[in-house]
């Protein structure tokens, strides 16, 4: 019991001490975290000016994240974030989840010994940027008060399940009559409820009980989504803490079930929460509900963040995050127009817009940043977002810039990643629109996140270009000319990553009637894998060109690759072909089997024996020889293993079904039968992670001898 006591103890004066560093300071609110170093965690322990309820999302954070409360402890310095602008320019994921307009303090204190906790102040928006001298003393005053409290502590505090509030003792209101007030209150036609510093009900009158559905005397002294089980929700929670936190008017309409619509519309200042509570009059059968423009931005901006903070998190490259805008972010919004822009040295360069006649692009594109024609520049020069809700609005700042399109309001949003400005989202409207508080604070944060992503987009794009650069130099530029022997080729990358990968063919003339043919696929999809393909192929071209016997080619490429002490294996089938004897010789390094379509018959599986992949390590490794007959008019198909893999399917099966394929498809061409066998694989490209090489080959008569080189198809640069 006395444990207890001495922990409420030491609660209540950290309590205390949060509130006289609020008083000092002039913040609206403010608490206190604690570190818990065993759950590595940070909890609220106290919590002042603010409703308990309405921080529950912040009541315990991960310490090992990114955020201004962790770097405050973990650097032991002030972190001050003037403006949602700021939080989302330094601290974007932090942003998408306080999407709201307030400027916070977090400062670190200590014990004795170690870093304890940080003391969070925050104030409402419209203050000065910086900190003055005299608040920083008052803030440092504050920090050593509580480190006192924790260094007289008998133990260290355990963090409560639930943060203790913490009243500011307001002084007593001025000498008007409540009873005057009062009675004003209840002769107004519409609902009036007013809300405590703490959130909960302090005075309610009689048109806003029947309103609710619950008398007076029920809804006193409680919090309303305690007494109203359907205002229990994200939508009203939203908007009860934009309005605490950005001191405008926030509008709502819910639903009071089964079927009664009500606009809330809430006024925040220092003494608590006012809210107006009238029924919705728009004109639609009952139960309809409002549209999204008389909902507001509130109703779901949290939820939003988080979907298109998935959504974007998903995007590859440039065009994906253009595209993700144009079809998600335009709509959510309402915008007729986007303009995504970068800034490439001094100018704008356009990567992306929808809903833009292309001459007003162009007049846009390629515009010094300090240009005075838009705002766009001046955006990417201060890092702030500017809002204009109309062309008059506008024309007083930049005169010219409305004559340039038939817009009507525009919202100029600077997309900065890690402090750095990497360009600017434009969204335009085509009619007049008032940007309210709740749409200004969830744009910014949202800028944030696209910013994240066109900087990961941007870094892929470069290493794509490099890769596929890389690729198109490792496999054959074309095929060498075969007397004897037709040969179509086609390389097609993952779905999805880099588009880079270890798969690679080549066909090797030996002498004037001998050829061989690989096909292999080296572990991973990256460069390194890539650069070791080149390497195998290498090898393999020069002991076939030596005169090696296909299992010596295998076995000398093994060492080979052991030197190289590359840490990687890749599969390899070699074929030589013998187009005088009409003989086929097959050594298989773990690689699926060749396919045969023998002229007149049915394809099938070709069973070879395979021996261990190349580059692993075994000791004196095998490579057994498969000998057949390959006459004029047959096809041999070698293919790497992204052909015929599907996840939860068999391979046997898959590759069986290849088998079918060519068998049913008759006597194409070698380029259509390309197509055909790969069409499958592009049907399921969206699912599909691994890359294909696929090479066929088919002998004709010596005397038809070949016009020019083989077919390579490999994708476009």
């Amino acid at each position: 019991m006395t444990g207890s006591t001495e922990q409420t103890d030491v609660v209540d004066a950290l309590g205390d001490a949060l509130a006289a560093a609020v008083r000092r300071t002039g913040a609206q609110s403010g608490g206190v975290y604690l570190l818990d170093q065993a759950e590595g965690v940070l909890g609220l322990v106290s919590l002042c000016g603010a409703p308990v309820d309405a921080f529950a999302p912040w009541w315990r954070t991960t310490y090992a994240a990114h955020g201004p409360a962790q770097d405050a402890i973990r650097g032991e310095r002030l972190v001050w974030v003037s403006s949602l602008e700021e939080l989302a320019r330094c601290y974007p994921r932090a942003a998408a989840n306080i999407p709201y307009q307030l400027a916070f303090a977090v400062v670190p204190f200590r014990d004795v010994r170690h870093c304890r906790g940080a003391l969070l102040l925050m104030w409402a928006p419209g203050r000065s940027p910086r900190l003055s001298r005299r608040e920083r003393g008052h803030i440092a005053y504050s920090v050593r008060r509580l480190a006192r409290v924790l260094n007289t502590a008998p133990g260290p505090p355990v963090i409560p399940d639930r943060p203790r509030f913490v009243h500011l003792h307001h002084t007593q209101p001025g000498p008007q009559s409540p009873h005057a007030a009062a009675g004003l209150v209840e002769r107004l036609p519409l609902g009036t409820l007013a809300l405590d510093v703490g959130g909960r009900v302090a005075y309610v009158n009689t048109a806003a009980g029947a309103l609710l559905g619950r008398p007076p005397a029920h809804l006193l002294g409680s919090r309303p989504g305690d007494a109203l089980p359907w205002l229990d929700t994200i939508a009203y929670m939203d908007a009860y803490r934009t309005a605490l936190t950005s001191r405008e008017p926030v509008a709502l309409t819910v639903l009071r079930p089964p079927d009664q619509w009500l606009d809330l519309r809430f006024h925040t200042d220092d003494s608590g929460t006012s809210i107006l509570i009238t029924p919705d009059r728009s004109s639609r059968p009952a139960g309809t509900p409002p549209p999204a423009s008389t909902v507001g931005m509130p109703e779901s901006r949290i939820h939003l963040l988080m979907t298109m903070a998935a959504a974007l998190t998903e995007t590859i490259g440039v065009q994906d995050v253009v595209d993700l805008v144009a079809e998600q972010i335009l709509p959510a919004f309402g915008a007729h127009g986007m303009i995504m822009y970068t800034a490439d040295g001094a100018r704008m360069h356009i990567i992306g817009h929808r809903g833009y006649d292309p001459a007003v692009v162009e007049l846009i594109d390629g515009l010094p940043v300090d240009t005075e024609l838009t705002p766009a520049g001046r955006v990417l020069a201060t890092g702030t977002s500017s809002f204009f809700a109309s062309r008059a609005e506008l024309t007083r700042v930049y005169p010219r810039a409305p004559q340039i399109s038939d817009k009507e309001a525009w919202a100029f949003l600077p997309l900065l990643s890690s402090g750095r400005p990497l360009g600017g989202l434009l969204l335009a409207y085509n009619h007049p629109r008032l940007f309210t508080a709740a749409e200004r604070s969830i744009l910014t944060p949202l800028a944030g996140l696209v910013a994240q992503a066109l900087d990961r987009a941007r870094l892929y794009d470069a290493k794509h270009g490099l890769a596929h650069a890389l690729q198109q130099t490792l496999l054959p530029q074309a095929l060498p000319s075969v007397t004897g022997l037709e040969v179509a080729a086609r390389y097609l990358p993952a779905g999805h990553g880099m588009n880079i990968g270890g798969d690679f063919y080549d066909l090797i003339r030996l002498t004037d009637t001998t050829a061989a043919a690989v096909i292999g696929d080296v572990q991973g999809h990256d460069m390194t894998a890539a650069a070791l393909m080149g390497q195998v192929r290498m090898a393999v071209h020069s002991h076939a060109t030596a005169g090696a016997s296909p299992d010596q080619v295998l076995v000398r490429t093994d060492r080979d690759l052991a030197d190289l002490n590359a840490g990687r294996f890749a599969s390899c089938l070699y074929a030589h072909l013998d187009l005088a004897e009409h003989r086929l010789t097959l050594a298989s390094a773990g690689h699926p089997p060749p396919l045969l379509r023998r002229p007149h018959d049915r394809a099938r599986v070709v069973d070879v024996r395979p021996g261990p992949p190349l580059g692993i390590e075994v000791v004196a490794p095998a490579y057994p020889l498969t000998t057949l007959t390959l006459e004029p008019g047959a096809v041999l198909a070698l293919y790497t293993d992204g052909l015929v893999e599907s996840p939860g399917t068999d391979m046997a099966r898959t590759t069986a079904g290849l088998a079918r394929r060519l068998g049913a498809a008759g006597d194409l061409p070698l380029h259509q039968l390309l197509d055909r066998l790969l069409a499958h694989a592009r049907r399921r490209r969206d699912r599909h992670t691994d890359d294909i090489a696929l090479l066929l080959l088919q002998p004709t008569p010596l005397a038809q001898a070949r016009a020019g080189p083989g077919t390579v198809s490999r994708p476009d640069a």
